[in-house]
Order: structure tokens, then sequence, then C-alpha cells
């Protein structure tokens, strides 16, 4: 469902088999959080103003391995359970998503960011897994672009939730764990690093 592009997606807009997203305002209310990696209130999400994407901003959102890390703390997640309300008479689907980060790898040190979507009642899962490999020191960027045959659309006049689940995991490897750390992030310290979900439109057939 999904190809991997180590770059800048265009928004879902751009990408001529979808429509222009509606005029209308769309809203996106958080129904649940949980996870180790997103402890209550580190977790915002928030609306384009052309209704092009959304964006998920994490506030502490990090795995680690090595000097000062506890021993759960290789591995974080974060579910989230959106409710999204669209304007009538159209739905939407995800067309890519940019996940963003920091990361520093000792040498002999890899780390895996690892997210995937659902709508609420559906079995199918859009998920996508990206590897790092130390030395690395630097900040992190993956796009994952929908397959447009295969994108999973929200069903129309139904509201179902959106769930995302995310998951960033760091492996000590070779690494020296006692005298150095390796962490991977999905947030930033100024909060300027988010995961965008690019929406794709079509108005649904009429009742």
């Amino acid at each position: 469902m999904f190809a991997t592009a180590l770059a800048s997606s265009q928004p879902a807009s751009a990408q001529s088999p979808f429509e222009d997203p509606p005029p209308d305002k769309i809203v996106i209310t958080v129904a649940t959080v949980n996870g180790s990696g997103c402890p209550a209130g580190t977790a915002a999400v928030a609306v384009s103003p052309d209704n092009t994407a959304f964006t998920v901003t994490y506030s502490d959102y990090l795995a680690q391995v090595g000097k000062g890390a506890k021993p759960t703390d290789f591995r974080k997640n974060c579910q989230l359970n959106l409710v999204v309300h669209v304007p009538q008479g159209f739905t939407y689907a995800i067309a890519s998503v940019d996940y963003r980060g920091y990361a520093h790898l000792e040498k002999g040190a890899t780390s895996v960011e690892k997210a995937s979507y659902y709508f609420q009642g559906s079995s199918n899962t859009a998920a996508k897994s990206h590897e790092f490999t130390g030395v690395f020191d630097d900040n992190w960027q993956a796009t994952d672009v929908s397959d447009i045959a295969t994108v999973e659309w929200a069903p129309c006049g139904a509201l179902r939730n959106f769930n995302i689940n995310t998951e960033l995991r760091v492996n000590a490897g070779t690494s020296d764990t006692t005298n150095t750390t390796s962490f991977m992030t999905m947030d930033s310290t100024d909060g300027s690093v988010s995961t965008t979900y690019h929406f794709a439109w079509k108005e649904c057939p009429p009742a």
C-alpha cells in the first residue's frame, strides 16, 4: 500500500487522481491517547488551513539505550484515536505521511521508526517502517506515499474514528552502552518537528 521516499512529499491536493479538498472546515479531536511515547498532554493535533493535511506534534517522544537510560527506554510507542469530522458529502483517505525527528546513534547502534493507521472497524491496516544505522547524528525524515489504486477511504456517511499507531525502537547492537547513549526522537526542542498526514479527498455518491 505504501511506497517509500526519503524526501518531502507533495500535498494530496497536488496529486491529480484526487479531488480538491472541501471548502468547509474539518475538525479533528483526540478521543484517546495511550503509550509510553505520548504521556498525557504531550501530543497535539492541528489541521492545515487549506484542509490538505493535519499534523501530530509530540513533545516527549524519546527512545534510548546506553548510559543513563532505563531498561524499558529502548522502545516507546503512541496510539492516537482521532475523531475526524468532515464536511457533508465528502470522504477522505491518507495520501502520504511525513515522519520527522532527531536521532543520535553511536557506532554499532541502530533504530527503527514504525507507523500504521486504520479506520475503526476496518481490517485494512497501512504500515511501514524505516531503519537507521549509526554513526548517525542529525535530523531524520521519511515519507510514505500511498498506492493510489489501493488507498483506504473512510466510509461515506459514517463517522469512523481514525487510529494512528507509532513506535520508536533503538537497538544497542555493538555500541558502548557503558559510556555512550544512543537515542531517537519524534519531536524537537523547539516544537517545530511533527508528523504530517496529507489528505486525499473525494465526493461521496448521492445517497
